[in-house]
């Protein structure tokens, strides 16, 4: 690992946490490797009911990673201001292969990607989160 790969290690002396949600597996499989890869700690659910169970039972998910079209419940768009209203804190990015920007109505300081998405963007977008 290189130093910029550990920077969400260095700052805190644990890795901060990601939740991945995201029905498809192998998208899920390759979003939770992109989190790993670059330094934190990756927790992973199928939608986003799943996802609102975690985040009320874990204190220290720090950033949310959500697909917008999921199959039952809240899709990720409706996940998103759920999060924004119950844990202000908490930083979103949201992921489509279906919307386009300007169809979706994101939170304040949600960020944006559309699939296939660049993997060193979505890096970056998740350690200026962690601050």
């Amino acid at each position: 690992m290189t130093g910029r790969e550990s920077e969400p290690l260095r700052r805190s002396g644990v890795r901060q946490v990601v939740l991945v949600v995201e029905d498809e597996p192998m998208q899920r499989m390759m979003a939770v490797d992109l989190v790993e890869e670059a330094g934190f700690e990756a927790l992973e659910v199928a939608d986003a009911t799943e996802a609102v169970s975690v985040l009320e039972a874990r204190a220290d998910i720090r950033i949310v990673v959500t697909d917008i079209d999921m199959p039952r419940g809240l899709d990720g768009v409706r996940l998103a201001a759920l999060i924004r209203e119950r844990w202000p804190p908490i930083e979103i990015i949201v992921i489509s292969g279906f919307r386009a920007l300007a169809e979706v109505r994101l939170p304040e300081r949600a960020e944006y990607f559309s699939k296939p998405y660049e993997p060193a963007a979505v890096v970056a977008a998740l350690r200026r989160m962690a601050g």
